[in-house]
């Protein structure tokens, strides 16, 4: 059994179930490539505040740089026994450089020298999200260029509701992603703050110099307070919060799409590299990508949840429950990046299947205007609500749209109508008639897509 660097005190062997329940390495190693950033920092640092010498910092940055690339290379051979990524990291360095290892961890303790690998983690994760929200928005805006002269029902309750221009539609997540960058751009403020020089919880009583090492890791902040530093994971829960609301933003759309694809609506074509067959069924072409962003939502929302109960209950300061931290964000960065790139993968190969949602745009979901029509005419609206309602009832009795109706027909229920209300029965004229600002009208549209074309510039 491996000696624990940390045994001293101890006069028995720690217990086999022990070492395999505490464990972290197995997961933790992730955090590898971050740990060695941070100790590079905290060596090069040591040393020219004279904590250490020179020659040994010097060691030890040759040796981290050597470990560095056995990771890199898959050549690092990990030990359960000892712990975590922090501690295999250290014992491999004491085996290779000697007694200078062990000076490595002067000033610093795994509480500060955790978090701060886990922040610079977080910190590059969140950056590779930003960016890749950006191109969902770039495959958005694409899109909503392509289909400006495509109309479409838009629905309430699943029911058409009113018609609009297809661009509109994918305009409309263009904003909603932008708001989720916004938010990862908020969060990471909080996540770019150096912990490092916080010790266990107290400080430590050496003199480094946290200035020199938040400038080497990149940081812009440094934690002001040594509890907080070591206890706190409220940037880590916000980014698992951000992670959730990206998530459920992803799965609504999914749902769009995925009912859009189907036969009874038939308004989209998913590209067959994306979709996948039936073992079974010859006719199939399942938008599985699509139903894995939707069911795997469930799993970033139980990420979430299980952070905020492993905090809920925390006395100050670093408790060995924080261990749990790093699984459920690992999870969530995997599946809300490949939900990011799935997303926008299906958003360039999506093809509109245009007659189809020309025709379900028009029929009843031009009513509302029919209404608006008798309004401008003088007819307060809930009067015009009532007679458009008795044309719905009367053309649906006799299985008829509404763009069969007449004249004359309208006219036996209000004399206000007259031959420009037949303009109504287009559904691109009533798309354009939401001209307000924001709204679906082709010139509203086309500001939209002109904004966002400034804003997404290389």
């Amino acid at each position: 059994m491996a000696e624990k660097l940390w045994g001293g005190r101890f006069s028995e062997s720690t217990d086999r179930f022990v070492e395999e329940f505490t464990e972290s390495v197995s997961f933790d190693k992730e955090l590898a490539l971050y740990d060695i950033k941070g100790s590079i920092a905290h060596a090069r640092m040591l040393g020219k505040q004279g904590i250490i010498s020179q020659e040994d910092a010097e060691k030890i940055i040759k040796g981290l740089e050597e470990i560095r690339k056995e990771i890199e290379e898959g050549r690092f051979r990990w030990k359960k026994e000892l712990e975590d990524v922090h501690m295999n990291i250290e014992k491999a360095l004491t085996e290779k450089i000697g007694s200078a290892g062990g000076k490595l961890h002067t000033g610093r303790s795994r509480n500060d020298q955790v978090i701060t690998a886990f922040r610079l983690y977080l910190k590059e994760q969140t950056e590779d999200i930003i960016n890749l929200l950006i191109l969902l928005k770039k495959a958005l805006l694409e899109k909503a260029k392509e289909t400006v002269d495509i109309v479409m029902p838009a629905y309430t309750h699943l029911q058409r509701a009113q018609p609009i221009r297809m661009a509109h539609y994918f305009l409309a997540y263009l904003e909603i992603y932008n708001r989720d960058e916004e938010r990862f751009r908020d969060a990471l403020k909080r996540i770019d703050q150096m912990p490092l020089g916080s010790g266990a919880l107290a400080g430590v009583d050496f003199p480094v110099d946290r200035s020199m090492t938040a400038k080497e890791l990149g940081f812009s902040d440094i934690m002001r307070n040594s509890l907080d530093a070591t206890a706190s994971r409220d940037a880590v829960i916000e980014f698992l919060s951000d992670a959730a609301i990206c998530m459920s933003n992803l799965s609504r759309q999914s749902e769009d799409l995925i009912i859009w694809n189907s036969a009874e609506f038939s308004f989209v074509e998913l590209p067959d590299k994306l979709t996948t067959g039936s073992s079974i069924m010859p006719q199939k072409k399942n938008p599985d990508v699509l139903e894995l962003i939707r069911g795997k939502t469930g799993r970033v929302y139980g990420d979430l949840v299980a952070l905020l109960t492993v905090v809920k209950g925390l006395p100050m300061a670093y408790n060995r429950d924080l261990q749990e931290d790093k699984e459920p964000v690992f999870d969530a960065v995997r599946t809300l990046k490949g939900s990011i790139i799935g997303m926008t993968k299906i958003i360039e190969g999506l093809k509109p299947k245009k007659d189809k949602m020309e025709k379900a745009a028009g029929g009843f979901s031009l009513t509302t205007d029919l209404a608006n029509y008798l309004v401008r005419k003088g007819m307060p609206f809930r009067q015009a609500h009532h007679v458009v309602g008795q044309i719905v009832a009367y053309l649906t009795k006799q299985g008829r749209e509404l763009e069969s109706i007449t004249l004359e027909e309208l006219r036996k229920f209000s004399d206000l109508f007259e031959e420009d209300a037949l303009k109504i029965l287009d559904p691109y004229y009533v798309a354009d008639a939401r001209k307000s600002y924001g709204g679906t009208a082709k010139e509203r549209v086309l500001e939209q897509i002109k904004y966002w074309e400034e804003r997404l510039k290389e």
